[in-house]
């Protein structure tokens, strides 16, 4: 019985003797936890209007449960056939052709049917305005990847002038330093356009950037794949440095050098 108990009482003041260091151990830990912040869980269900608006084209919907490329061209084959019925030329000749059957001298731009026929003209209006801005919107990568973030996750990279959303993949909305890398390359490609001195100069520095953009659309693709959205948030980014040295390319004049850098 005694050593029974001494048993007990050693194994006490060994638990108790430890119990500092188990304390500080786990004060440690949860410091290192709370330094870590948890990756953010992101709603990748959210319904996105301009897809609605081309359920041929897009019947999966925006990305991850659709693909991020699009058939530019089913794109505007339906784009068309919904702009046509929808054009608010359509609506005033059909309201035209209806108050002149119906109208009689002491009608007035106040009578319920002028008063109508102008509300149907201004939701055709609105309505062609948001076919086009979809539209314009979907067919192109940039603007198409900027649309998503922007609508579904609320990270606003076109607005983002300031450049506070990081180039590397680690945006998700926090502000953060531009990639130095980045901006060194970036500055490298508008140097050789500034000293191109013909046309055939820039043929080197405009396959170079093509594929910097293919690599940009390649990520894109995975990065909404994979619903990892701080990957797309990079790659647009990035996308969006080398579609304007595109355009910069585009607006080369000898003596003047490129177009505008826009970022």
């Amino acid at each position: 019985m005694v050593n029974q108990t001494k048993v007990l009482v050693d194994g006490c003041q060994r638990l108790w003797g430890r119990c500092p260091e188990a304390v500080e151990e786990a004060s440690q830990q949860q410091q290192q936890d709370q330094s870590q912040p948890a990756k953010k869980k992101w709603d990748h269900t959210k319904r996105l209007p301009y897809y609605d608006l081309f359920p041929e084209t897009l019947p999966q919907g925006p990305p991850p449960q659709g693909p991020f490329d699009i058939d530019v061209r089913a794109l505007r084959r339906e784009f068309l056939r919904l702009q046509a019925a929808s054009h608010p030329d359509y609506f005033h000749s059909a309201s035209a052709t209806a108050s002149s059957t119906s109208s009689s001298p002491s009608s007035s731009p106040s009578d319920p049917a002028n008063t109508a026929a102008a509300k149907r003209r201004r939701q055709a209006e609105a309505m062609s305005s948001h076919i086009n801005a979809a539209y314009k919107t979907l067919s192109h990568p940039l603007l198409r990847a900027q649309y998503i973030l922007a609508e579904r996750y609320g990270i606003d990279l076109a607005g983002d002038e300031a450049g506070s959303h990081s180039g590397s993949g680690s945006g998700g909305g926090g502000a953060a330093a531009a990639d130095p890398a980045l901006l060194v390359e970036v500055l490298e490609a508008r140097e050789a356009i500034d000293e191109a001195e013909s046309e055939a100069d820039l043929e080197g520095p405009m396959a170079e950037n093509e594929v910097r953009i293919g690599q940009c659309l390649e990520g894109l693709r995975r990065a909404f794949a994979e619903g990892d959205v701080e990957g797309a948030v990079g790659e647009a980014i990035r996308l969006r440095y080398w579609e304007s040295i595109k355009e910069g390319i585009r607006a080369w004049e000898k003596g003047l050098g490129g177009g505008l850098l826009h970022h």
